[in-house]
C-alpha cells in the first residue's frame, strides 16, 4: 500500500497547518489546523482557548475547567458553537473510531479526522517527528492529546529502529516541513484506552456542511 495522505495534500502543505500550543490547548489547535484545512478560515487557537473559558463560568461547558482538558464530545461542541458564532458551513460529530477504516477518511476532501489518545503514568506512547528516532512524548505522567490524523505510510521508519506507519498534524512545532509519526502498536494501543464517557478509539469527524451558506 503507497502513502495516503489527508486530501491528498503532500506533507509539506499538511505540515504548514502546525502551531505550537502553549499550555493545555491541543484541542484548540486541532480544531483550528482543521478549519484551516477544511475551510481556509484563520482562528487563533489561544483566542478560542479563551473564549471557552470565559464560557465555562457562564455555564457553557466545552472543558472540563478553565484551562484544563477539553473532551472529545466536547471538541464537538466548540465546532458546533463556532459554525453558529461564525456563521462556518462545518458540522462534528463523535464517533467510536475503527483503525482499520481510519486510512479511507483521508480521500474524503469533506472530512478531516480528530483522535484523542489517552495513557497511564509510565505508558505514553511514543511520537516522533519526520523521521527521527527522539521520542518527543516521553513523559511519566499520565495524559491525554489530541491530533489530526493525516498520513497512513506503511513505509514510515522513526530512524532504523521502528516502523511507523500513522502521520499526524500535531501541535508541537511551528509550522515545521514535516508531520509526527507513531508506531501501528502504539497508535492502537492509546487509541483504544477506555475512559467514562471518551473511548475507546475516540474519534471527531469535522465534516463541511455544503447545505450552509
Amino acid at each position: 500500500m503507497s502513502r495516503q495522505t489527508l486530501h491528498g495534500l503532500d506533507e509539506g502543505q499538511l505540515a504548514a497547518c502546525q502551531m505550537r500550543q502553549v499550555g493545555n490547548t491541543c484541542s484548540f489547535h486541532v480544531i483550528a489546523a482543521g478549519l484551516r484545512l477544511l475551510l481556509d478560515v484563520n482562528i487563533d487557537p489561544g483566542e478560542l482557548s479563551n473564549e471557552i473559558d470565559r464560557l465555562w463560568w457562564r455555564g457553557r461547558l466545552m472543558r472540563v475547567f478553565p484551562g484544563w482538558a477539553v473532551t472529545p464530545r466536547m471538541q464537538v461542541r466548540i465546532v458546533r458553537h463556532l459554525a453558529r458564532t461564525q456563521h462556518l458551513p462545518v458540522t462534528a460529530s463523535y464517533h467510536k473510531g475503527d483503525p482499520e477504516l481510519l486510512p479511507a477518511l483521508l480521500s474524503d476532501p469533506a472530512i478531516i479526522p480528530i483522535v484523542t489518545l489517552i495513557w497511564l503514568p509510565r505508558q505514553a506512547p511514543p511520537i516522533y517527528y519526520d523521521g527521527s528516532a527522539w521520542n518527543r512524548n516521553y513523559t511519566r505522567a499520565a495524559g491525554g492529546h489530541s491530533m489530526i490524523f493525516a498520513a497512513f505510510d506503511p513505509t514510515h521508519k522513526a530512524g532504523n529502529a521502528h516502523s511507523t506507519p500513522w502521520g499526524f498534524i500535531n501541535s508541537w512545532e511551528n509550522h515545521p516541513r514535516h508531520l509526527f509519526w507513531m508506531t501501528d502498536a502504539d497508535f492502537r494501543k492509546a487509541w483504544r484506552f477506555w475512559l467514562p464517557g471518551i473511548g475507546p478509539n475516540p474519534l471527531v469527524l469535522l465534516r463541511r456542511d455544503f447545505q450552509v451558506k
